[in-house]
């Protein structure tokens, strides 16, 4: 995913740390929408779906945490990772995080702004789209007569639907990485 097609919710009653954070992310391209707290954070967050929060932890009126907690009871938030932004550093809290599903720790002291928005870019890059084959369109018979692949596109071990896996090898690169691969017991055809 382009990062000028991510929306990011950083949540911090900070300002002058959210409005640096809000800075960086804009100059990478990301849609940046703001909140003041956990509470204005999970309005926002049901409002606007965003693609990933940045939040911060020790806040008024609920705290980020609770706000994680809080974006997991709702079927429309439950899904939207949660990156922790912490000037503190505590291993408690880093612990904490990962218990409860956060997709990174950010110890502000260690981590810069511009390290943070990488980071984040790495979440997106990493994350795989499954394409269905069509046996009848455009060049499948041909690409399954050079992997020596049945043309049917059916998984030899289990007899599933064989599909077409896609990452990006780089955020910032156009570059993507392919497999096919079951998706049902994960056989590929050079296993």
């Amino acid at each position: 995913m382009d990062s000028k097609q991510i929306k990011i919710l950083i949540v911090d009653d900070n300002v002058d740390i959210r409005e640096i954070y809000a800075e960086v992310f804009r100059k990478a391209g990301f849609n940046v929408i703001e909140a003041n707290d956990g509470m204005e954070g999970l309005d926002m967050a049901v409002k606007e779906i965003p693609e990933v929060i940045f939040t911060g932890i020790i806040m008024p009126r609920m705290d980020g945490f609770a706000m994680m907690e809080s974006l997991k009871e709702n079927e429309a938030t439950s899904k939207i990772p949660v990156v922790i932004s912490s000037h503190m550093g505590r291993e408690e809290d880093r612990e904490k995080a990962k218990k409860m599903g956060a997709k990174d720790f950010i110890f502000r002291g260690e981590t810069s702004p511009n390290q943070a928005v990488n980071k984040i870019r790495a979440l997106f890059a990493n994350e795989n789209y499954d394409i269905e084959f069509n046996r009848n369109n455009l060049d499948a018979a041909k690409l399954a007569r050079n992997l020596n692949m049945d043309s049917d596109f059916r998984c030899k071990k289990c007899g599933a639907d064989i599909i077409l896996r896609i990452k990006m090898s780089d955020p910032k690169e156009d570059f993507l990485k392919a497999r096919l691969i079951c998706p049902k017991c994960g056989w590929t055809p050079e296993a």
